[in-house]
């Protein structure tokens, strides 16, 4: 069984949300962030990505986002998988005073999953809501009636 939200249609915009195992503060530095709008800058350009808005909160992100090609799932799990390598390779390679105890949280995450070996980043799945009406954004994303 999948876990998480299922994407039922590829095709059009989700309002997702992708969190960091363990909740762990990443985000808090700039240089991670700047990894991550990296990469959206790469999928824009490369990948087809539509790219409606963001927000890079300390342990989790927020996307509204759509694939240009319909296959919306393939192109979050691209953008995990390669956040996720870059991330990791900063904290192993760069200064970071929490790194032990970041690697070995994400170390911990992987037992409980056979799909990752090393270290597992993200959490499983994606908070993905189909947006479908304009309503949906201003209740959701705006705070607005």
């Amino acid at each position: 069984m999948k876990e998480g939200y299922v994407i039922r249609d590829q095709t059009k915009a989700h309002f997702i949300t992708a969190t960091v195992v363990d909740w762990i503060d990443v985000f808090s530095r700039k240089n991670y962030r700047d990894c991550i709008i990296s990469c959206l800058d790469y999928c824009i350009a490369n990948k087809n990505m539509i790219l409606y808005g963001y927000v890079i909160m300390s342990n989790h992100i927020h996307l509204i986002v759509q694939s240009e090609e319909g296959e919306l799932s393939d192109l979050l799990r691209d953008f995990k998988k390669f956040t996720s390598k870059s991330i990791l390779d900063k904290i192993q390679n760069e200064p970071e005073s929490r790194r032990e105890w970041m690697l070995e949280r994400f170390k911990l995450a992987t037992e409980s999953h056979s799909r990752n070996t090393n270290y597992q980043f993200w959490q499983y799945g994606n908070h993905a809501e189909e947006i479908y009406t304009s309503k949906f954004i201003r209740l959701n994303l705006c705070g607005q009636n």
